[in-house]
């Protein structure tokens, strides 16, 4: 064979290899199609202590190749603990579990921001932890760094990927029902909010676990929670809770931003954040130059489900520009969420609504991400 023919032939090899690779270097099972790149958009929710305890989870990560999933230990519906956490041992049996059935790597996410808002809690044996709010009365960023480090590792040990932390809100209403009376601010000061994230946010970098800012574009100033209905900070929402997204972002610290289910009409006089356009392409992606991953707040809480809907809703957030849907299904419990949102989703695409093109930059976006996550 000639010196040119060789060349040609190890150039047809490497792109061969280069197609069936998927991130991360592992080989797909399959071809990443549109209902495969769909359900890379989707972090789900689910019950049970082991894989074998429900069944759907499994399937759609196996089959029908789901991005990620989001782990409580209390279960809203029934009223349980012990949902997906009961100890250090469990867990990190469950994640290995859900991580081997994966052929792309998964994101295995869980709230754990410290003091009141933790999931994986000391009666199961895991380590104390203290909340943004005692953290930020310190205001020592290698204090928070010392303490995040801790939990930081807690994650790494037990194989979670994706911690939905910090919060960047800054506690302007002292009595927010859902961010400053649960401590989960670090500062009614931007300056101070944004020096302690950016401590947390290197503690978990130095284990690989990746982190998320919420809940954009800022849910400190409510009088209400998102989590029961329509929550409007139009009239409190200041400019300055934009302050430690610009510079977290201007540091290149920033893994994923959450949005918030608050309605301000100073951006956006129809929609709510997760479902804004104005808010996550023009302000988040235009404004502020983040072309990283953005999650949405839990899909199924009532500030959404109650004036919106599920099909127009799921719609409106990819319009908006949300590139992760998330279905805690612990506030509705539906084991065909999954296969029900790859329809929809896939439908829209059929219709002509969501162009291919939209859901592969929010595709391309996840793989980037997914890079980043030690193996």
């Amino acid at each position: 064979m000639s010196r040119s023919l060789l060349s040609l032939a190890l150039f047809i090899v490497c792109c061969l290899l280069a197609v069936i690779m998927g991130a991360g270097g592992q080989l797909l099972a399959q071809p990443d199609t549109l209902d495969r790149k769909i359900a890379q958009m989707l972090l789900v929710g689910f019950r049970g202590l082991r894989v074998e305890d429900c069944p759907f989870i499994g399937a759609d990560i196996a089959r029908r190749n789901l991005g990620g999933v989001i782990l409580f230990d209390y279960d809203v519906v029934l009223k349980r603990h012990r949902r997906n956490i009961a100890s250090p041992a469990q867990l990190k049996q469950l994640v290995a579990e859900l991580q081997g059935l994966a052929t792309t790597p998964l994101l295995v996410a869980v709230d754990q921001e410290g003091g009141r808002i933790v999931r994986l809690k000391e009666r199961y044996g895991f380590p104390a932890t203290l909340s943004h709010q005692q953290l930020g009365a310190v205001n020592d960023p290698a204090v928070t760094r010392q303490h995040t480090l801790k939990l930081a590792a807690t994650l790494h040990q037990c194989g979670i990927t994706l911690n939905m932390a910090p919060v960047v809100d800054l506690a302007s209403n002292p009595d927010n029902p859902v961010i400053a009376r649960l401590e989960r601010s670090f500062s009614a000061d931007a300056q101070i909010v944004t020096a302690n994230a950016a401590a947390f946010i290197v503690a978990h970098h130095h284990y690989g676990v990746l982190t998320c800012l919420k809940h954009f574009p800022g849910h400190g100033s409510s009088s209400a929670d998102s989590h029961l209905g329509f929550t409007d900070v139009s009239a409190s929402w200041s400019e300055q809770e934009l302050v430690p997204y610009r510079q977290l972002l201007a540091m290149n610290m920033v893994d994923a931003i959450m949005t918030a289910h608050v309605f301000n009409a100073r951006l956006d006089h129809r929609y709510p954040a997760t479902l804004s356009p104005a808010t996550v392409t023009g302000l988040l992606r235009h404004q502020l130059g983040f072309d990283g991953v953005v999650i949405s707040d839990d899909m199924q809480m009532g500030a959404i489900t109650d004036c919106y809907g599920f099909a127009r809703a799921i719609r409106l957030a990819l319009e908006a520009g949300v590139d992760i849907l998330v279905f805690g299904n612990n506030l509705h419990y539906d084991e065909h969420i999954v296969a029900r949102v790859i329809a929809l989703i896939h439908k829209l695409v059929d219709d002509g609504v969501i162009s291919p093109e939209r859901i592969d930059r929010s595709y391309r976006r996840i793989m980037r991400l997914k890079t980043n996550l030690k193996q």
